[in-house]
């Protein structure tokens, strides 16, 4: 790991952390966000405020409805986002929105960005220049907020 600093430290887990241990936290994460579309879906929630079901369809490269349809429940049921159904409403609208747990995911995808943007960027960019989170977006990473 590299602190602010770019100092490079390891984590080392406690003894009491080993013994109690059910799983590796990171692997934990991953299985949470790394199904087919689920960072695509948060990327939308986040960047561009897509909360509606058709927005994601339409601006999700290679999404189709049954995989998009099953990974917002996936995503319910993990609590990463909440579904408001507006029944008086015709036709009835629905829309989906991050909790607490979903929108705590925002600095690991920046960080993923930003990894990208900084050490694949001839992959990312037409031109294959570097960027930074601010140069690309106009934002700083919220882990500095």
């Amino acid at each position: 790991m590299i602190d602010r600093s770019n100092r490079v430290y390891s984590i080392k887990p406690s003894k009491d952390a080993l013994e109690n241990a059910k799983c590796c936290p990171i692997d934990n994460t991953f299985k949470l966000i790394g199904k087919r579309l689920t960072v695509h879906i948060l990327r939308n929630m986040m960047m561009q405020d897509q909360t509606r079901f058709n927005e994601f369809l339409y601006s999700i490269e290679d999404a189709n409805p049954k995989t998009l349809s099953t990974r917002l429940r996936e995503m319910e049921a993990d609590g990463l986002i909440e579904r408001k159904v507006y029944p008086d409403e015709i036709p009835i609208r629905i829309e989906y929105h991050l909790t607490e747990k979903g929108n705590r995911l925002r600095s690991i995808l920046e960080q993923m960005a930003a990894f990208s943007m900084r050490y694949c960027s001839e992959d990312v960019f037409k031109d294959k220049k570097p960027r930074t989170l601010r140069q690309a977006f106009g934002i700083a990473p919220s882990i500095i907020k």
